[in-house]
């Protein structure tokens, strides 16, 4: 699994995930709760992962970082364009910006 960047849709109880390649072509995706969630991405080698600004954002920035993934704050005006229904789909339909 080659995985260059993770965009993560934080939520109050299951996180979304969806993992690009250098590429920028979905390689890997995963639902997963807020107790799985930091063991999941311990078992991810590093990589970038962005996540929008919320009042958890910069909890899970340091939880991140504590794992070796370097962290990309998104502020919610440059992912109100990009979004699907209720989820997130920023790093998916634009993930050259973020890489």
């Amino acid at each position: 699994m080659n995985i260059v960047f993770l965009g993560i849709d934080l939520a109050k109880n299951v996180f979304q995930l969806w993992g690009l390649n250098q590429a920028g072509k979905p390689v890997y995706t995963k639902r997963t709760g807020r107790k799985e969630l930091l063991q999941t991405l311990a078992n991810i080698p590093a990589c970038l992962i962005g996540i929008e600004v919320s009042t958890g954002a910069f909890y899970w920035q340091r939880e991140f970082e504590k794992l070796g993934h370097k962290v990309k704050v998104i502020s919610p005006q440059y992912v109100k364009p990009f979004v699907r229904g209720q989820k997130m789909m920023v790093m998916m339909h634009r993930p050259s910006q973020w890489l």
